[in-house]
This record gives structure tokens, sequence and C-alpha cells, in this order.
């Protein structure tokens, strides 16, 4: 399963490359001088608070539902290489901690590796069509829960001045997560989502999404543990501080999804470069 993942992954890779290599013989010939590409570490540290018999699936992998509630701390510092201004790709490892409401906190581990890329695949006046595709691995899990999980988003930019300063959002957002053992099968979850940005003149930014999520359940042994199915509204809000060239220099973001109780999210983001342009 991650070599047929990581094929696609290369093919989407090849395909975007060949449309901007054919886009770059219809224009003028590159400059000289072009400027590197952007390189720095997309540092970001990430706080969850599940509610009780929830099974949290996301970025990483996928968090068992236990009948307590439960605090991770999740620390994210992904090599990222913006290779032109409509793509990038990244890859690193996370580590996190844990606590519920019978157990104290764990000790911080290494438990997941991830890689993905971001493409603007269509990008024509005020209209940006972006992909940002995850694929992560654990490495440390329960036995016979070992997982590897993809995260895809497609987002659709629809400015409505120039300067895209202000505009808005639609976008879905497709997770799932394969089980190595045939001990736990977890079914994929959709959330489709709509919203809108505002950035003022001196580059701090705030953007809003609300939408809705719906999963098609999960079971974990042999009908031990049940995560029932459900449809319901999520919420997120984005606050970021940009550089003239829109390099995020800063970012937080809250983000609510209820399952069906509430789940909270609050990640804070600090790239760490070393090439900027």
């Amino acid at each position: 399963m991650l070599r047929s993942v990581s094929l696609g992954l290369l093919v989407v890779l090849g395909a975007f490359d060949l449309a901007r290599a054919s886009d770059d013989d219809d224009e003028e010939p590159t400059k000289a001088g072009s400027k590197q590409p952007n390189i720095y570490l997309g540092y970001n540290t990430q706080y969850t608070s599940v509610p009780p018999n929830t099974l949290a699936i996301g970025f990483r992998n996928f968090v068992s539902p236990i009948p307590a509630a439960a605090q991770v701390v999740t620390l994210n510092a992904p090599l990222t290489v913006d290779i032109t201004d409509r793509f990038s790709l990244y890859g690193g490892v996370s580590a996190s901690t844990s606590r519920s409401d019978v157990t104290s906190w764990s000790s911080m581990t290494l438990d997941s590796w991830n890689i993905g890329f971001n493409a603007d695949v269509i990008q024509q006046d005020s209209k940006t069509v972006t992909v940002i595709s995850t694929l992560t691995r654990s490495i440390t899990s329960a036995p016979g829960l070992a997982s590897t999980s993809n995260q895809t988003v497609v987002e659709l930019d629809y400015g409505l001045d120039e300067d895209q300063t202000r505009g808005l959002l639609f976008g879905t957002r497709l997770t799932a997560v394969w089980v190595d053992s045939g001990l736990a099968k977890v079914e994929p979850a959709f959330a489709g989502y709509l919203g809108g940005y505002y950035q003022w003149p001196n580059n701090w930014k705030v953007s809003a999404r609300m939408g809705v999520q719906t999963f098609g359940g999960a079971q974990i042994g042999a009908g031990i543990i049940r995560a029932k199915a459900f449809t319901q509204p999520l919420l997120r809000f984005d606050l970021e501080r940009m550089d003239d060239n829109d390099n995020r220099l800063f970012g937080a973001s809250v983000e609510v999804a209820w399952t069906p109780e509430p789940l909270v999210q609050f990640t804070l983001r600090t790239p760490l470069y070393a090439i900027r342009n």
C-alpha cells in the first residue's frame, strides 16, 4: 500500500512538472539570476484536546478511542523546499506526548515520519487551485496498530481584488488510514468547507473556514472497540504574518471539529529559514 501511494505521488509530481515546463515554453525566457528556492524547517507545535470515546484521525496517524478525555502535544519539523512560487516539497518526523484523565503525561517520543507536497496546479487571473497532500507513517504504535495515513486537501482561492488581499475559499479534505494488520479498520473521513480571508497592508492575514465533516466509522479488534460514523460541522480560524514576498513568518490556527463531541486543535507555526527570498 505504501509503495502504491508513493508511486501515485511521483506521478502527480511528474505531471505537475510537465505542465510547468509547457507553460514555460509559452512564456518569455526566464531572466538571468533567478532567485534561489526557499529552504526552511516548517516547525509547528500542536495541542489537541480529544473527548472520550473519540477516534481522532488527521495529519499524523490515528489515535485509538478510550473512555476518557485526552490531551496530545505534537512537535513536527519538516524540512521544506519551495522549489518555485507554485510548488513545494517537505518531509520530516513528529514527536508527541499525551495524557488522559486516568494517566499522567507520557515521555516525548518520535512517533511518525511524513512527506508531502504543496502545489498550485491552476493559477489563472484571480483564481488559484492548490493541492496539499501529506503521507504519514507511524514509527511507534500499539502492537498490530502500525498505520499509514494520507491527508489530501484541494482548495480554490477566489481573489476579490487584483492583489488577492481578500477573497473566498472553497475546499475539500480527504483523510484515509490503512492499518497494517486486520486488527483495525478505519473508514475515510471527508470534509467540505467554504470561507474567506483578508490581508492588511502590514501583511497580517486572517482567514476563516466552516464546513461539514463525515466519517465512516472504525473498528478495532473483533468489535471490542467501535467508533461510530457521524456527520458533523467543523470550524477553523487562522492568523498569519507574511513578508512582502508572501513568505509565512508566523502562523496560528484553531480548529474545532465535532465528533460528535467537540475536538479542539491549536497549532502554532514558526518556520525557521535557512534561505528566504
